[in-house]
């Protein structure tokens, strides 16, 4: 997710603005007594939970990353940390990279046989998805059906045995809103095309979803409400695909948990103070709930101002 200069460095600022607005004598005391400031609350993401409620040991791993450019990605060692997670499927967004100019790196990487990539049409460096299988899935399509979306290249998805998966990379409304019309007519349009293929079979849905749905999914609610991706729209947008049966995988196992953020701007050395949004998420049909065993930030891994996400399932 990318965002407004103005707004990251206000976010940033908020988030460690003072609390009083003491002046003169009494504010001259205080700093003098000032402690240093407090350490950051990181988050430290739980050991994995490899099986489901009833015992059945997890057979599917899948991994989503927002790599903000795959190029660059790949020259910052992101395949190594891909190689040590092991997953079954690798599913990329905002790859920003045609597939006339992907690195060698990533096409001939042995342990995905089987690789899928959706580009914009119109602007190269722009958006991007992407989806690496160890197996091959029965089948694989592009874009949501409608043309007004599926110029971006924002999605893919690929059916398997018993589930589809789709990867998507949601619009930003950008800086100042200016999208944010295109991005309300975008979930209404994305929920339809999800809810039509879960009448075929359960699915899984992961990516930059570039919304932060509750105020305990960023570090900074209050001074965020006019920005994107926590505007009351985009969070209602989220909130009504989860009326329609739809279930926020990591929220679910971990109802409570703060500080837990997959998205850090560059600036303010957000990411070193823990200053982020949950912008990355697994999404997934009733059906495939009582396989579900762990949902996991990665956020140790670097590369991007993403970190990965990891899903653990039995199907």
């Amino acid at each position: 997710m990318k965002r407004g200069k103005k707004a990251e460095k206000t976010e940033a600022a908020e988030a460690e603005a003072p609390e009083g607005d003491d002046t003169g004598i009494a504010a001259a005391k205080k700093a003098k007594k000032a402690k240093e400031p407090e350490p950051p609350i990181l988050y430290e993401d739980s050991p994995d939970v490899t099986s489901s409620p009833d015992g059945h040991a997890a057979n599917m791993k899948i991994t989503s990353w927002n790599v903000d450019g795959l190029r660059a990605w790949v020259k910052k060692k992101g395949l190594d940390w891909v190689r040590e997670e092991s997953p079954d499927v690798l599913c990329l967004q905002e790859t920003k990279c045609p597939e006339k100019s992907l690195p060698a790196d990533i096409t001939s990487m042995p342990e995905f046989p089987y690789k899928y990539w959706c580009g914009s049409e119109e602007k190269e460096g722009y958006s991007g998805v992407a989806m690496l299988c160890k197996t091959e899935p029965l089948n694989v399509t592009y874009g949501i059906s409608k043309e007004e979306h599926d110029k971006e290249g924002r999605v893919i998805t690929a059916e398997f045995p018993t589930f589809f998966l789709v990867t998507a990379y949601i619009p930003n409304s950008g800086r100042g809103l200016v999208r944010l019309d295109y991005r309300k007519t975008w979930d209404v349009d994305f929920r339809a095309y999800l809810s039509g293929l879960e009448q075929r079979k359960p699915l899984v849905l992961c990516g930059d979803l570039n919304v932060a749905h509750e105020e305990v999914d960023l570090k900074n609610p209050k001074g965020n409400k006019k920005n994107a991706g926590f505007t009351a729209e985009e969070r209602e947008g989220f909130g009504q695909l989860l009326a329609a049966g739809f279930t926020d995988s990591f929220r679910h196992l971990y109802p409570e948990r703060a500080y837990a953020y997959t998205f850090w701007t560059y600036m303010m050395n957000s990411r070193s103070k823990n200053v982020g949004w949950r912008l990355d998420y697994f999404v997934l049909s009733a059906g495939l709930m009582p396989g579900l065993c762990d949902s996991k930030i990665r956020n140790k891994a670097m590369g991007s101002d993403h970190c990965p996400i990891t899903l653990l399932l039995v199907v």
